[in-house]
């Protein structure tokens, strides 16, 4: 009697080959949508913490604005344009340890070297103080020495800045005489640089480093501004 046997069949080396060469395929076409994915994750988080900053500085620039303080034969409107850098005395933000006032900052926002700035000064308590200060901060924005530097912080890349006072019901040039006294030139331009804006409108112009490609609009009203225009 003889006995029966099965063979079994294994792959041949041409099956073989294909099957390693599928999987290679498979293998490469996951690696490049996980990287694919990892890339995309990484781009997007990266425009996050861009517009982190913008919103942080913007939010930097409506509170020196709101806590702006005029100071009699210093700065009588409480913010000052001359061009090329904003100037503003505002309320310290912290207390002295027994509670007292801090005093006031002068604050300076300019554009050098592709890059906005902002200036600030210490804690200021006497006349002097601030006569310095806000000296300084105007030498700041237009020839900085190595001492006005040190007060100084970069905030962001900017391609351009501008900006638009709201005086007499009606948006101008901070450095024009629109909306103000008629009362000819010289005593127009006394009132703009003693009397604080109702509002200030203030454009960037954002290069894509930035997070934010493009124009951007932010508006600022003083907080006891009444629109009585009909």
């Amino acid at each position: 009697m003889q006995r029966s046997q099965k063979h079994q069949r294994g792959f041949t080396l041409i099956e073989l080959l294909i099957a390693i060469t599928l999987m290679a395929v498979l293998a490469g076409m996951s690696w490049r949508g996980l990287d694919g994915m990892s890339r995309t994750r990484e781009s997007t988080q990266t425009r996050i913490n861009q517009m982190a900053v913008v919103q942080t500085v913007l939010a930097q620039w409506q509170a020196d604005l709101d806590a702006m303080q005029a100071v009699p034969k210093v700065n009588e409107a409480g913010v000052l344009w001359d061009g090329r850098v904003l100037r503003i005395t505002r309320r310290a933000s912290s207390s002295q340890a027994d509670g007292a006032d801090a005093g006031l900052w002068v604050v300076g926002w300019t554009q050098r070297n592709g890059q906005w700035l902002r200036w600030q000064s210490p804690a200021l308590t006497t006349n002097s103080q601030l006569q310095r200060a806000w000296g300084q901060a105007e030498r700041w924005g237009q020839n900085p020495s190595t001492d006005d530097l040190a007060f100084e912080t970069t905030l962001l890349p900017l391609d351009q800045w501008q900006l638009s006072y709201f005086r007499g019901n009606a948006w101008s040039n901070p450095l024009s005489s629109a909306g103000a006294s008629e009362a000819g030139n010289a005593a127009t331009a006394n009132t703009n640089n003693t009397t604080t804006p109702d509002a200030i409108r203030l454009l960037l112009e954002l290069p894509a480093s930035s997070g934010l490609t493009g124009r951007l609009t932010l508006d600022w009203v003083r907080p006891n501004f009444s629109n009585t225009k009909t």
